[in-house]
Parts: structure tokens; sequence; C-alpha cells
């Protein structure tokens, strides 16, 4: 094969230098919606409103109530590396604006049809500038009140190989509204509204309570659920913020907002930090909720490391993150109330051959956790003998349901129930102890998939609640997921929306609340645990909530059932949806090592 001819070296046309430089700032409408907000926020605005139709692939529209740009210095706003946010000699080591780089405008005006009308308050008529693609710009005046309106059309009309990358409508929707929260979770006291095709979908006012501000984004519960971190970070600088409760702790890290001297950013070491700080109250596929706030010294972090200033580096990081998470670490252990690692007060109940099955699986006669009562009965064939190995089973009873053996499964005898919760159980070689929540919650997730839908159940008296606004524009968006599931749901006025029916199956039903829980899992993304795809999502959520649940009394061939239903999907017997395991085995010979005795 001949080698390639030679290609010279040529620069590239100025059109094409500029769509690559933008492609480097605007990825997404979100993208866009960031950079005007933050703009806005440097011009110190108190309001800022955003108008998008179509997720913005056809406009965007940004407006704020800041200081305006004077008329003689529109033209300059859109050429590249232009910015009014640092002067000449200043060092780039001490940025103090959100923007400085000067390419947020021009690089949005290279992709896009932009329009921005601005007035100055010694003015008394707004001026204005508008391009296509950041070519031959036309001047306008008009009326406006003192402020920058920045309006973008046809967002990637010129580079469709860009545009084809993007996602539907209503995804590109629910990014702005992402982007907007983590704004105004940085900025509190700008109040920030949102309008899509017409219909305001998110409204966050102006408060200088982060409590207060956390709740409108993130739900009612953090006014009562959450804790205050405030720590000065000896020569670090100082950490301010509200964090959920352990119970409010979600399947998805993107509910965690981090700012670093009013820049919302993104901190991998920071993010881990925080879960860190949660070790022993929340379980591994869990993640914290809330908003932390760093005051760090300018010349103690470089905000010029990523051309959308999405991430920042830290001097002395090591250091820092630790101190993060001491500061949240400690708040967390002095939250009044905190539910603590409790000692163990287990109750335990058997089953006995002069009880019924339902009987002896009711609540009734609950005894503590001890050494199993004496019995006037014989429990059974219990042959311990070296000639006996593989045909003695343990406790082996009549009555007790039994599963039968499976390739690579063992027969299970079911013998009694721990707190509701921890099944034992005994096999050929020993005991297993089962978990029914994570057991029924898997068959029900193969039973989702498999079928697409549950039992739906009617409620006699519908319940009535509130969503949060990336909730109620999850469920805007994915209406017909949500019903599929088996929730019938109606708006009832502004937030609060009304649950008709909810999934059920064999007697189990979930509750009206967990709409909210499926809503987040549709908003914020999958999670880390489980598989990638909507339906898998879907029915991991549902199973979980429409399940046996923990503290349920259930006769013992109720839990027969499901396990002799999960032993014919062998596969599914290992784990729930999310990862918890639903059995363990306990072999004879472990115990025996336990008590120092040598093998049978």
């Amino acid at each position: 094969m001949s080698a390639p001819a030679r290609r010279p070296i040529r620069r590239l046309e100025r059109g094409t230098v500029h769509r690559i430089a933008a492609g480097e700032v605007v990825e997404r409408p979100a993208s866009v919606v960031k950079e005007l907000i933050e703009n806005a926020f440097d011009a110190g605005a108190s309001h800022v409103a955003v108008r998008i139709e179509e997720g913005g692939l056809r406009r965007i529209e940004v407006a704020d109530d800041g200081c305006g740009i004077p008329p003689e210095e529109l033209g300059l706003a859109l050429e590249r590396h232009a910015t009014s946010k640092i002067g000449p000699s200043d060092p780039i080591e001490r940025i103090a604006s959100l923007g400085f780089r000067g390419e947020a405008l021009a690089s949005i005006a290279t992709v896009s049809r932009l329009r921005l009308t601005s007035r100055t308050p010694d003015r008394e008529e707004a001026s204005g500038i508008a391009t296509a693609g950041g070519e031959q710009p036309l001047r306008f005046e008009e009326g406006r009140s003192v402020g920058t309106t920045v309006e973008v059309a046809d967002l990637f009309y010129n580079t469709p190989a860009r545009r084809k990358f993007l996602h539907a409508p209503a995804v590109e929707q629910l990014e702005v509204l992402r982007a907007v929260e983590h704004l105004y979770v940085a900025r509190p006291s700008v109040a920030l509204r949102l309008t899509a095709d017409g219909r305001e979908i998110a409204g966050f006012p102006a408060s200088e309570d982060l409590r207060e501000a956390t709740a409108h984004v993130l739900g009612a519960e953090m006014l009562d659920q959450s804790f205050v971190v405030e720590a000065e970070l000896p020569g670090l600088g100082r950490i301010r913020g509200v964090l959920g409760r352990p119970n409010l702790a979600t399947g998805s890290p993107r509910r965690f907002y981090l700012s670093v001297n009013g820049r919302t950013i993104e901190s991998r070491a920071i993010a881990q930090a925080i879960r860190a700080a949660y070790l022993q109250y929340i379980p591994r596929t869990r993640f914290p909720i809330g908003a932390l706030h760093l005051a760090v010294p300018l010349d103690r972090v470089d905000v010029n490391v990523h051309p959308t200033k999405r991430e920042v580096r830290f001097a002395r990081e090591t250091e820092l993150v630790e101190a993060v998470r001491i500061a949240v670490r400690r708040a967390l252990l002095d939250c009044p109330g905190l539910a603590r690692v409790p000692e163990i007060a287990a109750t335990v109940r058997r089953f006995s051959p002069e009880e019924s099955l339902e009987e002896g699986f009711s609540t009734r006669s609950e005894s503590p956790l001890g050494p199993w009562p004496a019995r006037t009965a014989p429990l059974g064939s219990r042959s311990v003998g070296p000639g006996a190995a593989g045909q003695r089973r343990l406790f082996e009873r009549p009555d007790a349901p039994t599963l039968e053996a499976r390739p690579g499964l063992p027969a299970i005898s079911l013998l009694g129930v721990l707190d509701a919760l921890y099944w034992v159980g005994t096999t050929p070689t020993g005991f297993v102890l089962i978990d029914q929540h994570a057991a029924s919650e898997r068959l029900l997730f193969e039973v989702l998939v498999a079928d697409g839908h549950l039992a739906r159940q009617v409620l006699v008296d519908p319940l009535t609640i509130s969503l949060t606004p990336a909730q109620r524009a999850a469920w805007e968006v994915h209406r017909s997921t949500v019903a599929d599931a088996g929730f019938d749901v109606e708006p009832f006025g502004g937030d609060r929306v009304r649950v008709l029916s909810v999934p059920a199956y064999r007697g189990h039903r979930a509750r009206a609340e967990s709409v909210r829980e499926l809503l987040e899992e549709l908003s914020t993304g999958t999670r880390p645990t489980q598989p990638d795809g909507m339906v898998e999502r879907v029915a991991a959520t549902i199973a979980c909530h429409a399940a046996i649940r923990a503290g349920d009394a259930i006769p013992p061939d109720e839990l027969a059932r499901v396990l002799d239903a999960l032993y014919e999907r062998a596969s599914a017997v290992y784990s729930c949806p999310h990862g918890r395991p639903i059995l363990f085995d306990l072999p004879r010979s472990r115990i025996d090592r336990w008590f120092l005795r040598a093998g049978p």
C-alpha cells in the first residue's frame, strides 16, 4: 500500500476557528443558559427570567435587571476575548467574577442567531445588536427597562453535525432546569424564573436563608430534615452549607450542589469526602443531598482550567478535602435527633408442628432473641455422624415449607423469621439467611421487565402531594412512563398533583408518595448500581416500593412462593436490582470452626 500523499499545513478559516472554539463553551442549550445567567449575576441582577422553546433548541431568552451594557460597548461584547470582568493588568490568578474569558457571548453568537438588547441607568431607551453566526452585526434601538436581554435562536443551525447529537427537546429542557437549579443554589440571593413553551415550570424566589433555598429545589423535607454545616477551615477558607439527614439520601449523586466563591462547580474529590462523612449512616449505594458553599481565598483556587469553568483546581487540595470531610462529619454527629447505629434488639419467631403456618408467623407471641426454647416434640432427624454426609438435613421437619433443589441451588426449609425481615432456613449443609424485602423486590423487578407492568390498585382516597420543579418537569416529560408503571397522576394546581392509583402485586401495593421517588429517578438519571436502560430503571424503582416491606408479617408459604419463583431464574437469587444481597449461606463447617471443632 502506497504512503498517503502529504497535505500542506494551512491556517483554518476564521469562521471554522470560531466554531471549533464555540464547541468548547457551548455544549447544549443548558450551557447557553448557564453562561448568560452567570453574566447576569456579574451585572448585579436581582431577578433573572429564562424563557425557552423546544428545550432551548428553537429559542432561549435570558432577561435580567442588572447594570446593562453601554451602546458603544455592544460590539465588543460579541468579540472574542473582550470582557469587563478583568482589567488589562489584573492577575488571572485572582478571579472574583464568574465570567472573565470573554468567550461566552462570542461563542454563542458563532453558532446561533443572537439578539442582545441592553439599557444602562443613564439612558432613556435600550440599544441592541443582532447577528447570525457571528457575522454582520446590525444595530437597533427599542424600549426596555434597565438591564439586559439576550435572545438565542436556532442553536447550532450552522453546525448540523453538533445539533444532531443533542437530545429530544424534553430532555434538553430537563438539563436547562438542572442548570438553573445549580445556579440558584449557588446564588440564592438572586431570584430565578424558568418558563418553557409559555408555561412557568420553576420559580425560585430570592432568599438569604440557604436552608429555605435548598427546600425550593430539593423539597420541603429539607426544612426540618437537614442540618447546617458552618466552619472555618484554618488557612484554607470557610464552609457553609445545608445537608439532608441520612434518611433523605438518594440513589443519585446529582442532588448535591457545590459552589466555590459563588461559582457552581463539580469536584469528585469533595463529593467523595461528603460521602465519607456519612460513613455508617447511609448505604454505599446512596448519596447525600444538599448544598455546600466554599469560600476560598482567590489565590488558592484556579478557575481557569476548563472552558466552561465547570471544574476548578485547589491549592492544598488534599488538606481542603479532608477539612471539608471533618466539618461535615462533626455537623452530622451534632445534628439533634440523629438516628445513630442502634444496638441490636431483635426478636425471633419460629413455628412448630402444633401451630398452623398462619398462626406460627403472626406477631402475637414474639420472644426476645436467644436460644431456641426446649421442645417436647422432636425436631426431626438430626444425624451429625460422619457416615451421614449427603443425607443429613439440619432441623428437618415435615411441616416446614421447602424449596426443592435446582441446579446450583440447594433445597431450603424455612424455620422462622427475625424482626419480620430476615428469615432463617436450613439446607443440607447448613443455614441460610434471607432478606424478605430484597427477595420480593427482585421478583417484582423480573415480572416488570418481562411483562412491562404490575396490577393497578385504585385508591379510595386519592392522595395530593407536592413536587419539586425537577420532579414536576420529569412528570411532564415521562407521563406515559409513570402511567405504564401503575401510577395514575393528574395535576391539582401549582406544584401539586393527585395520585389516583398505584402499582400492586399479590396484595402488596406501592405507597402513593413513592411516585416522588420514581420522578426523582427519572429526573436525575441512573443509579450507579443498576442497569442504564429506562425499562430497568423504572422497574427497579417500582419494585422497591411495591415489594414486601421490612416489618411486614407474612406467612412462610408466601416467602416460599417468592423464593420458588426466583429459583426459576437462578441468576436472580443473588441480589435485588439495587445490588443488595438476597440470601446468605452459612455452612455447618463454618459454624464448627467458630466453635473450634473439627469438620464433621
